[in-house]
């Protein structure tokens, strides 16, 4: 009994001090962060003026498309009624917590940001170590504060960010979020805020394309479009394929055939993510475009993705549809990409398919790539499979390919072969 009443004194006394130093951080990191950022009422000001400005915009599109605001009272998706405020100790649980505590009053702390308490969430992310290791936080953090005041979170990046590793994620999170918010009003602010000699290249709009990306797939193909060939098409083609690949084979297949025809590296890379992301989940609708595309290098990348996927899960299919290809240069380049592949997983059944095919030029290069793959672990195997190309050139360069990794492995068997073989030395 007497010890309780010995230790009850000092428990409050503890508490008493957590409290009041939890308090003063607080205040500390709130008033240091609130002189550049302010919220409350000098926030409101600010935001005022943000609302007037948007009030009195018209249509902005590029491509004359008008975007239709979401309801102004709509609530942020971050946002929680009656949510208690922030724990005075936010801070001091972001520097010292492991991963999983910080994450979780983290998340909880981005949920309940206002206008009242933007600082403080500011200030736990400040905690965290710069550079790309918190762009999560950061993520989190911008899509909500431009639910709230997207012009005070664009100075925020623009002015405490880092330029190299961190601003323009930023940037583009900001834009996403207000895109969602009012696209109107942000891409009012892309336009008059982008410096660059060209006015249509405008990297700004990647980050509005790829918030209506993901709320009006429309709009953001729109303007897309309207994009000149440059790095903004480039970036925001990224978002766009990822987005219309969730949608469905053929959605994905009709959006990639209105691609700017003349821009080739744009066409050949989108064509790229697509091929592998719908080979994931449709080995038969994406096979079905692969072929019915013309042999190019677009149609190239398509068909690179599709082999990788199948002959991973069934190479014996992926033979038999090369086989039913009527286009003979795009059937040449299929049967030498599926050899590359299909020889690192099991050379012997890739050598009994093509055994099941006469020796011609048109084979030669297959039987090049199959040399290649496994002259490494069956350099004599190789040196037969060599001998087999008519064309006398890649029958050379095959053959020397074979010979040397027979030499690195068995010096004398091969010295042996090409004396009776009437190789020079």
């Amino acid at each position: 009994m007497s010890l309780f009443l010995k230790i009850i004194p000092a428990w409050i006394f503890s508490l008493i001090l957590a409290f009041y130093l939890g308090g003063f951080f607080t205040e500390k990191n709130s008033t240091a962060i609130g002189d550049k950022y302010p919220t409350g009422e000098s926030q409101n000001k600010q935001q005022s003026k943000v609302d007037e400005t948007v009030t009195q915009s018209t249509k902005l599109t590029p491509s004359s498309t008008s975007l239709t605001p979401k309801s102004e009272t709509r609530k942020s998706q971050f946002s929680i009624d009656a949510t208690p405020p922030l724990p005075p100790n936010l801070i001091r649980i972001m520097e010292g917590a492991g991963i999983i505590e910080r994450m979780g009053t983290y998340l909880d702390a981005v949920r309940a940001m206002d206008r009242s308490n933007v600082q403080d969430v500011v200030a736990a992310f400040e905690a965290l170590p710069k550079g790309y290791g918190r762009h999560l936080e950061m993520k989190l953090l911008m899509r909500s504060w431009a639910a709230i005041d997207p012009i005070s979170a664009l100075k925020y990046a623009n002015d405490a960010l880092d330029e190299k590793s961190e601003r323009r994620f930023g940037v583009s999170e900001i834009l996403a979020g207000w895109a969602n918010e009012d696209p109107n009003a942000a891409l009012e602010w892309a336009n008059k805020n982008h410096s660059g000699e060209n006015p249509g290249d405008n990297p700004l709009l990647v980050g509005i394309i790829k918030g209506l990306a993901e709320s009006d797939l429309d709009s953001a193909n729109d303007i897309f479009f309207s994009l000149p060939q440059g790095n903004a098409r480039w970036q925001a083609s990224a978002f766009l394929a990822q987005k219309y690949s969730s949608e469905g084979t053929q959605e994905a297949i009709a959006w990639a055939n209105r691609l700017p025809p003349e821009d080739n590296r744009l066409k050949e890379s989108i064509f790229g993510q697509l091929g592998s992301r719908l080979a994931r989940n449709d080995i038969s609708g994406t096979a079905d475009w692969a072929k019915s595309l013309d042999h190019d290098r677009a149609s190239q990348r398509v068909m690179d993705n599709l082999l990788t996927h199948w002959v991973s899960q069934s190479p014996d299919d992926a033979s038999k549809w090369v086989t039913t290809l009527e286009n003979q240069e795009k059937k040449n380049y299929a049967m030498k990409q599926l050899t590359s592949r299909w020889s690192l997983v099991d050379p012997v059944a890739t050598a009994e398919w093509l055994n099941t095919f006469p020796a011609s030029r048109e084979l030669d290069p297959v039987v090049g790539e199959f040399v290649n793959r496994i002259a490494g672990r069956d350099p004599e195997g190789a040196v037969g499979w060599a001998q087999s190309i008519i064309d006398p050139e890649n029958k050379r360069k095959a053959l020397k390919k074979a010979l040397q990794s027979w030499e690195r492995v068995s010096p004398e068997d091969a010295k042996r072969w090409k004396s009776q073989n009437g190789i020079d030395q």
